[in-house]
Order: structure tokens, then C-alpha cells, then sequence
């Protein structure tokens, strides 16, 4: 973790205000606009960008990608240039929160893969990188979303150590740890060998 220098007040805002932007569902929003229904209602239920690729739109889906890791890079950016590194990292935790628990939605939203990317990515770019990079190549092998995000979130404390980005490691365990939490279902449906692939169920 980096010193917290920040007063502890300074945090507070600076979380709150993460956590509302995190909060956004990009997911419904865009299946509102391309006239897609209820994302909540389609698929497997889920608001992100793999739900919104199985009704078909791929525009749709990678708009909803690229909003919902946005969302978690613009407060880690926002958050840095502001405030400072703690403000950043604190920032980044409490965007992705606010994707998986959204106070909009009733505290009921995504996995916050594509958020835990995009915040990776501002935070410390390499890191960010190999962590796509995991994502795309187990994508490609397996054609499992899920599987692909538990691979990258597992292995982005040891980039970060590897990296040079030592004080990150404690958040990239926290980030890692609601990853897992997030995708229990999908990861006993692995096991049953039931999990739905990439653009398909």
C-alpha cells in the first residue's frame, strides 16, 4: 500500500465520489439506447459487456466494455491528479465496489471485470496490460469469460510484484478476492462443465 498521507476526510470524498461513478450502469444504459430490453432480463442476468454480447449487438457490448472500464480509470486518474497515489488506489477500490454493489440497481450489479481492468490499466499500466493480455489469451484457448477473468485477477498481484508495483499488491488482492466472490456461480458451473461460452446462453 502507498504512505496515507491524505487527510482521512479528503479519502472519504474522495471514495464517495468513486463509488457513485463506479456505481453507473453502463450495461443498461446501453441496451436502453440500442433498444436491447432489460439487460437484468436477457442472458444470464448480469449488466456487463459479455451479457450484452449475448443479444447479439457487438456495437452495444463494446461500448458498455469500454464505459465500464472507463468508469474505474477515470477515478484512478482523476483521483491521482487531484489528490495523490493513496487517494488513487482508494479510488479505483471504491469504483469497482460501486459496479458490483450499485446503489442505482439496489446494491445488485456485475462481476466488474471490465472495471477491475480499466483501474488496473490507470494504475499502473504494465500491470493493467498483462492483465488483458491473461484475460485475451485464456479467452481465445476457452472461450470462457469467466475463466478469463479469474486468470487475470489471480495472477495481477504477482504482475504487480514482478512489475514493480509492490504497494499495489494488497489492493490487488482485495480486487481479486471480490473477483472470486463475484463469480462463485460460474465457477461451480466450470466445474459441472455447464458454464455458457462467449456469445453464447
Amino acid at each position: 500500500m502507498p504512505d496515507l498521507v491524505t487527510p482521512p476526510l479528503i479519502l472519504a470524498l474522495v471514495a464517495l465520489l468513486a463509488y457513485l461513478a463506479g456505481a453507473v450502469p453502463f450495461g443498461i444504459v446501453i441496451a436502453r439506447i440500442f433498444g436491447l430490453g432489460d439487460l437484468r432480463r436477457i442472458g444470464s442476468g448480469n449488466i456487463g459487456a459479455t451479457n450484452v454480447l449475448r443479444t447479439g449487438n457487438k456495437p452495444a457490448a463494446f461500448l458498455t466494455l469500454v464505459l465500464d472500464a472507463g468508469k474505474g480509470a477515470f477515478a484512478v486518474l482523476i483521483a491521482r491528479a487531484a489528490v495523490g497515489e493513496d487517494a488513487a488506489q482508494l479510488a479505483g477500490l471504491a469504483a469497482f465496489t460501486g459496479h458490483i454493489f450499485p446503489v442505482y440497481l439496489g446494491f445488485r450489479g456485475g462481476k466488474g471485470v471490465a472495471t477491475f481492468l480499466g483501474t488496473l490499466l490507470a494504475l499502473a499500466w504494465p500491470v493493467g496490460l498483462a492483465a488483458c493480455a491473461t484475460w485475451l489469451i485464456v479467452a481465445l484457448a476457452t472461450r470462457y469469460s469467466s475463466l478469463s477473468a479469474l486468470m487475470a485477477a489471480a495472477l495481477s498481484p504477482l504482475y504487480m510484484i514482478y512489475l514493480g508495483h509492490g504497494q499495489m499488491v494488497v489492493l490487488g488482492i482485495v480486487l481479486t478476492v471480490l473477483i472470486y466472490a463475484r463469480h462463485w456461480p460460474n465457477i461451480e458451473r466450470l466445474k459441472a462443465g455447464t458454464e455458457p461460452k462467449i456469445g453464447k446462453g
